[in-house]
């Protein structure tokens, strides 16, 4: 049986494979725990959801919400000029938002790249363990988290 500090930096090294992509019976068998095991931290640790956030890029919501406009626009007939003119500001500020969180979305993209890039790396590489990977994976999460909730700036 696995000691609980082993169980952990498992846990942690299929957190990894799984946010580049993997499938889980692939993380089982990588990790050596049980496909029911890596379902449930997956749905425990909402493994899935922050996935797709992080897979998602800007210039789609971007494109989302230009959409979003222009079905506005083309609706303005039928929309009362206050409510329009609040509409379109919103859309408007949103916009501005992203363009100002550009660089947390480019440091996910590339962080996210980089991490992929070490998990290949680790395949033939000896100084390259798990447990460095994990830890590496762990310090960029942290530094996401400080940065999106503004604690540190770029």
């Amino acid at each position: 049986m696995a000691t609980k500090s082993e169980l952990q930096k498992k846990k942690e090294f299929a957190r990894v494979l799984y946010m580049s992509g993997e499938a889980q019976d692939e993380i089982a068998e990588k990790t050596g725990v049980s496909r029911v095991t890596i379902s449930r931290w997956v749905n425990e640790s909402k493994w899935k959801e922050k996935r797709g956030a992080a897979n998602i890029t800007r210039p789609e919501i971007v494109n989302k919400l230009l959409l979003k406009i222009s079905n506005l626009i083309e609706e303005s007939d039928n929309i009362a000029d206050g409510k329009f003119a609040d509409k379109l500001s919103k859309f408007a500020a949103t916009i501005e938002k992203l363009d100002k969180k550009a660089n947390i979305v480019d440091t996910v993209e590339v962080l996210t790249a980089f991490g992929k890039w070490l998990q290949y790396r680790a395949s033939f590489d000896v100084e390259v363990s798990k447990e460095l990977v994990a830890k590496i994976v762990k310090l960029q999460d942290d530094y996401l988290s400080e940065l999106m909730t503004g604690k540190l700036k770029l």
